[in-house]
């Protein structure tokens, strides 16, 4: 007979412990996942492992959790309820499907290949201007992402900054502080809304070959305009992070950078090793629209569960960092009907820049502590001075 979650004594996780980052963080979860596959948070369950994990990204029976966060914290009605009821991690079902076919075609790997050229381009740009000591995540981890969404947008790439301060801004709605950040986050959604708005107007007259112009009339405008509020959201903060904890994790691994300096071809190897190692979303939530049994353990409706990315993708795999492993299926971009709709994109520019920057920052190395960001959304890093040769 099944228990209830709430019944079991499980250990407990510090979600929203200000000091769980870094080497702590590492060994927090890995103290967790040597006790069993599920431990406690303040507003439900933490799954470990990657079977369990699994099962919960791609059971029918969860969905993103969106909706009842908003619900919790008052967030009904202004721009912030608004795009959160019009996202697409908060759409299942037909629409979902509908909406996601329409931007599929532009993340496909065959469509992401035509922007290798502008990627090399503009990491090329932004290492010839960085120096050895430079906080690498505002020198290269910040803009190059940004500059890669905008001309894939059709938006002009003078605008990338700003694209990334509504991305940032905008990417908070996802996180437990979002009803304190609440003022700026709907100023960011209205300021990107209107200037998406006038985007569309300027494809209309002059259409181009980037993804507004092809989703023009293919969509309800509103239905456009978030569509691409969620490219935008989705492919610029992460890269940003995923990029800035491959750099930290090459400095604390020289051997293994050096291996990749001398063999770039390594590059997507090294890509997968790094999203194994330190996902920049470390945990996924799920609710539960039904009661549902998983190991004779009852998850009532409305259970909130994180899926851990970090320890699931240990699974079979152990904590050594090897760029030479043969790749295996991760947790990190999730799973099911919302698997990450950029992966591609995504892999695609971390590629491109580590091929770049490993064979030209020999001997990378900190000159000060990596600065970490919250775990909670997206983790990445705030500042990473390092020099090289």
């Amino acid at each position: 007979m099944a228990v209830a979650a709430q019944e079991l004594e499980l250990p407990g996780f510090e979600y929203l412990n200000p000091e769980l980052k870094g080497e702590r963080f590492h060994a927090e979860l890995k103290a967790l996942r040597e006790q069993g596959w599920l431990a406690s948070m303040p507003l439900g369950f933490v799954v470990l492992d990657r079977e369990g994990g699994e099962f919960f990204l791609r059971s029918r029976s969860f969905t993103f959790p969106g909706l009842k966060i908003a619900e919790i914290f008052g967030i009904d009605d202004g721009p912030l309820a608004e795009e959160i009821r019009r996202n697409i991690l908060h759409i299942n079902g037909a629409d979902h499907s509908r909406l996601r076919g329409l931007v599929n075609p532009a993340f496909t790997p065959r469509a992401v290949e035509r922007w290798r050229p502008f990627m090399r381009e503009t990491i090329t740009a932004l290492f010839e201007a960085a120096r050895p000591g430079d906080d690498l995540v505002e020198a290269l981890a910040k803009p190059y992402p940004s500059r890669v969404i905008a001309t894939l947008m059709g938006a002009p790439v003078a605008d990338a900054d700003r694209l990334w301060t509504w991305s940032n801004l905008i990417q908070r709605q996802f996180g437990m502080t979002v009803a304190e950040e609440r003022p700026q986050i709907e100023r960011a959604v209205t300021e990107f809304s209107a200037y998406t708005e006038a985007l569309m107007r300027e494809k209309r007259a002059h259409p181009g070959d980037d993804l507004v112009s092809g989703l023009l009339d293919r969509a309800e405008d509103v239905e456009l305009l978030h569509l691409v509020l969620n490219v935008l959201v989705g492919g610029v903060d992460t890269t940003q992070a995923q990029l800035a904890h491959a750099l930290n994790l090459f400095a604390a691994h020289p051997d293994q950078w050096q291996r990749l300096g001398d063999d770039p071809d390594l590059a997507p190897q090294a890509v997968e090793e790094v999203v194994r190692f330190e996902p920049i979303t470390p945990f996924t939530a799920r609710i539960a629209m039904e009661d549902v049994v998983f190991r004779d353990v009852l998850f009532p409706k409305d259970t909130i569960v994180l899926v851990c990315a970090h320890s699931g993708n240990r699974d079979g795999v152990g904590d050594t960092f090897d760029i030479t492993r043969e790749p295996k299926r991760l947790l990190t971009f999730g799973a099911g009907p919302h698997y990450c709709l950029g992966v591609n994109l995504a892999k695609a520019e971390l590629q491109q820049a580590l091929a770049h920057l490993a064979p030209r920052m020999r001997g990378l190395e900190l000159v000060a502590e990596p600065v970490y960001g919250t775990i909670d959304g997206i983790y990445g890093l705030d500042e990473l001075r390092a020099t090289w040769r």
